[in-house]
């Protein structure tokens, strides 16, 4: 079998080697070295090459040794070598040369003081060594027992039981590349070795850890040589990782029974910079391609992917409208990608104020570019009038009319039409009517100024009130009085009507057919319209003589005093005069209603009177108290003293009546007697007629 388990021509058909090849073949001579690895040691000897295979080896037997046809002299150049002994792990394979493993357990003597000298190999000479070994680079003694190693320089490429192990690095920080996954510390280790493929292929040493040290020997010459280091679990640190150190990297344990080899390649990743958008386009037009910008993500591994976004939405290209166009460059000495994308768009009325950003997606995560407006170029297509002043036009406002363009750039030049005359405007889109009346509402116009026909328009109301209250101020009526109120108003819109009176809302206007007391007070006419308001008010003070309505007694709660109570009509307010001395009691006044209180202590029966009076007159009543002891003793005595006195009057009047009908009757009685005697006289007549005129007045009031 080949490398890879083929059945090969060359191998033998019996022995205990079957199916244990481990190298190949080369042609003419050998670009190798022969390694004697062991206890760390490395000696360096000269190259050259080793061609054909020196005789001494011709005749090593079979049995522990190289399997090796001894019936050829002199030997040909060595195209195939088997493992001599049990099936091993392969320890590698190599593009063009070959790899020996001897396994047999040989009693090796080297002693490479000087060349020259020979070198014993399970009975037969290597050496002198001269022309043999010229070819030899190193050698590693391995207590002089157990493997002998020929390698050749050619690159190594990963065979049989050891896949190659992928690690992922960050650029720009440490590197740590693991030997064995983190596990090598097999029985009887010797030393680790780290090693590189080269840029050209060829294998480079990187640094060398015996297991009795604490230090590695650093051996690589190039720029590892102050960048590498191992950690305790024997990975390879590399520190500032950069592209470089993207290459494999090979961990070689070599221990008393065994050497393996773990490969280990290594990628390094970096996030490029934040996406940006640059050779922007100033301005779209709408309905043509045009080139918006070229997105830019820098320096990145591997490259980023770069995707377009409107108002966060992917853009697909479709090759007519949208045409995105990716270009991924590398720098050559950094060995970092950057992605470029250009986006040809073809713009629409919709994209005004849209926003235009790009992504760029990476493994290490993904960014988002600043987003971007673009002024979009389309004719106009609809003209507006706008009115910009807020709320509801009434009389004296300025109005502001705007004529509104859709078109961008927004045309600049107007006509406003001002209730039929065309005023041009250069410069602006605004026009102010100044001080409105109602007079200006109407109809109002704007147009392009190279099209008339491009127009629109505005109906204006200009709203007014006019109001007018009668009577207003201070109004001055007597109690029974009639008053007429009179409100007009005329308003460009149904009017609102408020009446209040003394900041109560009255639920309809006030009409005063008989004024009382109770009418008087300031009295508000409110009347709105579209914002506008307008108001009224007279104050209204009903003025009369005062009259006591009511004059009443009672005992107090705690008993101790008569409380005499005097209720009177009158405005302005009345003063009040009790005809005894007594302490003073509450009093109130309202709507023309006066109240008085008067606390005594009677001790024999008393008429008491009220007196109220303003600047129109006065009035008085009386009432009867008897003692309050009395009043204890007999609460109703009063209410009787109350009746009696009342009857006495009545008795009174009624007897006055009387004495003046027998006084009437009695001087008729003479004035007859008188005429009897002396009818004849005329002026006796006249006097006695003068004299019956006085007697029918008194008989008059005396009825009265």
């Amino acid at each position: 079998m080949d490398d890879f388990g083929t059945p090969h021509p060359d191998k033998p058909s019996a022995g205990p080697w079957e199916g244990c090849a481990c190298g190949r073949g080369g042609s003419g001579h050998w670009e190798s070295y022969l390694e004697l690895t062991g206890n760390g040691v490395t000696l360096g000897l000269n190259q050259a090459p080793m061609s054909p295979l020196p005789p001494p080896l011709t005749g090593v037997p079979n049995n522990g040794g190289l399997l090796w046809p001894t019936s050829v002299t002199p030997a040909p150049p060595l195209t195939r070598v088997w493992q001599s002994g049990p099936c091993r792990e392969r320890i590698g394979c190599y593009q063009r040369d070959l790899a020996v493993l001897i396994s047999a357990i040989w009693a090796i003597t080297v002693s490479l003081s000087s060349l020259g000298q020979s070198v014993p190999l399970n009975g037969a000479f290597i050496g002198p060594v001269t022309a043999p070994f010229q070819a030899v680079s190193e050698v590693h003694i391995l207590n002089f027992t157990s493997w002998v190693i020929v390698t050749s320089q050619s690159n190594i490429c990963p065979r049989g039981g050891h896949s190659v192990e992928i690690v992922k690095a960050l650029y720009g920080e440490t590197i740590m590349v693991p030997c064995n996954n983190g596990d090598n510390n097999p029985e009887g280790l010797l030393f680790t070795k780290w090693k590189y493929e080269k840029d050209d292929g060829t294998p480079g040493d990187l640094l060398v850890k015996q297991a009795h040290k604490d230090e590695a020997t650093v051996s690589a010459n190039d720029g590892y040589q102050s960048r590498v280091s191992i950690a305790a679990n024997s990975s390879l640190l590399i520190t500032k990782g950069t592209m470089a150190d993207e290459r494999t990297f090979t961990c070689m344990v070599v221990s008393m029974a065994n050497l393996k080899e773990y490969p280990v390649e290594v990628q390094v990743l970096k996030k490029p910079a934040p996406p940006q958008i640059k050779d922007k386009v100033k301005e779209l037009e709408n309905g043509k391609l045009t080139t918006l910008g070229v997105c830019e993500a820098l320096d990145a591994n591997p490259p980023a992917d770069i995707i377009w976004l409107k108002n966060g939405k992917p853009l697909v290209g479709d090759g007519t409208k949208i045409i995105i166009t990716p270009t991924v460059t590398k720098d050559p000495s950094t060995k970092l990608s950057s992605t470029s994308s250009k986006l040809q768009y073809t713009a629409e009325k919709d994209d005004v104020g849209s926003e235009f950003s790009c992504s760029a997606h990476h493994s290490l995560g993904n960014q988002d570019s600043a987003p971007e407006s673009f002024s979009i170029h389309y004719p106009t297509e609809e003209v507006k009038l706008q009115v910009l002043t807020q709320g509801p036009i009434k009389e004296g406002d300025n109005v502001t009319l705007k004529c509104q363009a859709d078109g961008n750039p927004p045309p600049t030049n107007f006509n406003f039409n001002i209730k039929g005359t065309k005023v041009p405007v250069t410069g602006s889109d605004s026009y102010t009517l100044t001080g409105v009346t109602r007079a200006d509402s109407g109809e109002y116009k704007c147009s392009l100024m190279d099209n008339d026909k491009m127009e629109g328009g505005q109906n204006i109301v200009v709203n007014y009130l006019d109001f007018r209250l009668s009577p207003s101020g201070r109004v001055l009526k007597n109690a029974g009085d009639t008053l007429e109120v009179v409100m007009e108003k005329n308003a460009s819109g149904d009017a609102k009507v408020i009446w209040t009176k003394d900041n109560g809302k009255l639920s309809e206007p006030p009409v005063f057919d008989k004024l009382t007391y109770a009418d008087a007070g300031l009295y508000v006419c409110e009347v709105s319209v579209a914002g506008l308001k307008r108001s009224g008010s007279f104050h209204l003070v009903v003025e009369g003589v005062p009259v006591i309505t009511k004059l009443s007694k009672e005992i107090s709660a705690d008993g101790q005093h008569k409380v005499l109570t005097c209720e009177a009509m009158g405005s302005p307010q009345p003063d009040v005069q009790w005809s005894v001395n007594g302490t003073a009691g509450e009093s109130s006044y309202s709507n023309g209603k006066a109240t008085y209180k008067l606390l005594v202590v009677p001790n024999k029966n008393m008429t008491v009177h009220c007196q109220v009076s303003n600047k129109l007159g006065e009035d008085s009543m009386a009432i009867h108290l008897l003692p309050l002891f009395e009043e204890e003793q007999n609460p109703s005595q009063d209410k009787n003293n109350d009746s009696d006195q009342s009857k006495l009057i009545v008795g009174v009047i009624i007897g006055l009546i009387v004495a003046a009908a027998l006084v009437g009757i009695i001087y008729w009685l003479y004035v007859k007697k008188t005429r009897q005697g002396s009818w004849k006289t005329g002026e006796k007549e006249a006097g006695t007629s003068e004299e019956s005129k006085k007697l029918e007045e008194n008989n008059h009031k005396a009825e009265v």
